[in-house]
């Protein structure tokens, strides 16, 4: 579920196919996304599952799994 809404936020900011976007890519090498793109997309995760991503955390995540890994984490320390 929460790779699912992830996909999507990153299909919506990125214009990549929904195809593209797998656990294992590259957030930058893969799917293209620059610092900008990452700020953008950190914030539509942070709406979307009412969390917050400190700025040291957005630059740690390199592939798909790292942000899903990192909701799945705040959502259960909810």
């Amino acid at each position: 579920m929460t790779f699912e809404k992830i996909k999507d936020i990153i299909v919506e900011n990125l214009g990549v196919s929904p195809e593209e976007v797998k656990l294992e890519a590259s957030l930058a090498d893969d799917l293209g996304a620059d610092s900008l793109d990452a700020v953008e997309i950190s914030m539509a995760v942070e709406e979307e599952f009412s969390i917050s991503i400190p700025d040291e955390e957005l630059e740690k995540f390199k592939s798909v799994k790292d942000l899903v890994d990192f909701v799945e984490k705040e959502k259960d320390n909810d």
